[in-house]
C-alpha cells in the first residue's frame, strides 16, 4: 500500500491538502470523492525506512510486553506501536515502533515488516509472529515470547556469573605476577647475585624468568591478545576448528557440562515455544539449529532432524545422539505418548534450570580455593626462591 499527497477542493470550493495511505491512485481518488473532495493534484510519498542494526535484549522485551498487554486488550496494532513510539523512553525503541508502523500502514504484516529488520528481530521471532497472526493467537504468542526471552536473559546473566569470577581472579593473579617480576624480583636478585654464592635452580629460573619480563614485557603482555585473535579468526575460517573448539568447552571439567546444559535448556525452550504455536517439527528443529550456536550440537540437532524426516519417533532420533542426557529422551517418549510434547520440553526446560543454578553454585564454590591455592603456589614459589639463598647466607654467617 503506497502513500499519497494530495491537493483536493472540498465543497465550499476550499483547497485542502493531505496525506492518505491507498493501493493505487483509482483508490485514493475513491477515497477522496467518498470524503467530499475533488482531486487537485497528488504524489506518491517516498517513505525513508528506518533500519536500525540492533537492539538491546531490555528493550525488545519491553516492546513485545507492551505489544502483548494491548493487543489483549483489543488495542489495535498500529495503536499499540504508535503508543509506545510517543511514550517510550528509549530513542531506539521509538525508532523501531516508528519503523513498523511504518511498513504497517504500507500493507505488510507485523512478521514482515519485523522481518525487514533481521538485526532487531531473529528469524525464530518472526516466524513465531507470522504463525500467531495465521492462526489468531498473537497475543499468546507474544506472551510464550515474552516469557522465553526474560528466561533466555536470566540464563544469560548466569553464563557471565559462571564466567567473571574465574576471569577477574585469573586477570588479578596476572598482574600480581608480572609486578613480582617486572618490579619486585629485580631489586632482590641484585642483592642475591652480589653475595657470591651458588645460585639455586629455582633462583635462577625465578632471575630468567624476571629477565625475559623486564625485557620482553611489550612482547609478553600482549601474547594473550594477540593468540586469542588469532585462534578466533583460524576459527571463522575453519568450521573443523571451530567445531574441536567447541567440543573442547563442552568437555572442560566443571564448566562444560554447565555449558552444555544451558544450551540444551534454551534448545528444549524454544523447541517447546514453537512446537506449542503450530510450526512443523522439522521447521522448529531447523531453527533449533541455528539458535544453540555450539557446533556438535547444531551438527547433533540436524542429524535427529533427518532421522524425524525419513520417519523415525522424535525420542528414538534423539536417543540415538550421546549429546542428549537421558532425561530428555524420557520426557520426550512421555509427551510423544500423551500427546503434549510441548509440556514435556516445558519440564526439560525448568528441570536444566534449577539444574544449572546448582550447578553454577557447585563450580563457583570449587573455583575458588582452586584459584586460591594457584596465587598461593606462585606467591610461595617466588618467596621461596628470593629467601631461600638468603636464608642460607645468613644461616652460613652465624655457623
Amino acid at each position: 500500500m503506497a502513500r499519497y499527497s494530495y491537493r483536493a477542493i472540498n465543497a465550499l470550493g476550499d483547497v485542502v491538502k493531505g496525506e492518505l495511505s491507498a493501493l493505487h491512485l483509482p483508490d485514493m481518488q475513491a477515497q477522496l470523492k467518498a470524503a467530499g473532495l475533488s482531486l487537485i493534484s497528488s504524489k506518491e510519498v517516498k517513505r525513508r525506512v528506518i533500519k536500525l542494526s540492533g537492539l538491546p535484549q531490555r528493550e525488545l522485551i519491553n516492546l513485545l510486553f507492551h505489544m502483548q498487554m494491548l493487543l489483549r486488550a483489543g488495542v489495535p496494532i498500529v495503536s499499540a506501536l504508535e503508543d509506545l513510539r510517543d511514550g517510550a523512553d528509549s530513542v531506539e525503541l521509538r525508532q523501531v515502533a516508528a519503523s513498523l508502523i511504518d511498513r504497517i500502514q504500507n500493507g505488510s504484516t507485523l512478521a514482515d515488516a519485523m522481518a525487514a529488520d533481521p538485526g532487531i528481530f531473529a528469524e525464530v521471532v518472526v516466524h513465531l509472529i507470522r504463525s500467531g497472526e495465521v492462526t489468531g493467537q498473537l497475543p499468546e504468542v507474544l506472551e510464550a515470547l515474552v516469557r522465553s526471552l526474560k528466561w533466555q536473559a536470566e540464563l544469560a546473566a548466569q553464563t557471565k556469573k559462571l564466567l567473571m569470577y574465574p576471569a577477574f581472579v585469573t586477570i588479578t593473579i596476572s598482574g600480581v605476577v608480572v609486578f613480582l617480576m617486572v618490579y619486585l624480583v629485580p631489586q632482590l636478585v641484585g642483592f642475591i647475585v652480589n653475595m657470591g654464592q651458588e645460585v639455586p635452580l629455582n633462583t635462577r629460573a625465578l632471575i630468567w624468568l624476571s629477565n625475559a619480563f623486564v625485557n620482553y614485557w611489550w612482547l609478553i603482555l600482549p601474547a594473550p591478545v594477540v593468540l586469542g585473535l588469532a585462534v578466533s579468526i583460524a576459527a571463522r575460517t575453519s568450521e573443523r576448528l571451530r567445531f574441536r573448539l567447541h567440543q573442547a568447552l563442552l568437555d572442560l571439567p566443571g564448566v562444560g557440562p554447565v555449558i552444555k546444559k544451558i544450551i540444551l535448556a534454551r534448545l528444549a525452550d524454544s523447541f517447546g515455544l514453537m512446537y506449542r504455536t503450530g510450526i512443523p517439527v522439522i521447521e522448529a528443529l531447523g531453527y533449533c539449529e541455528k539458535l544453540s550456536g555450539s557446533l556438535p550440537i547444531q551438527r547433533a540437532v540436524a542429524r535427529v532432524r533427518e532421522r524425524i524426516a525419513t520417519g523415525t519417533p522424535i525420542s528414538d532420533a534423539f536417543a540415538v545422539e550421546n549429546l542428549f542426557p537421558s532425561l530428555v529422551v524420557r520426557m520426550l517418549k512421555v509427551g510423544e505418548a500423551t500427546g503434549a510434547l510441548d509440556d514435556a520440553l516445558a519440564n526439560v526446560s525448568y528441570f536444566f534450570n534449577r539444574d544449572i543454578e546448582e550447578s553454577i553454585g557447585r563450580v563457583q564454590a570449587l573455583i575458588e580455593p582452586v584459584l586460591t591455592v594457584t596465587l598461593g603456589l606462585i606467591l610461595g614459589w617466588i618467596m621461596l626462591a628470593v629467601m631461600g639463598p638468603i636464608y642460607d647466607t645468613i644461616s652460613k654467617i652465624k655457623a
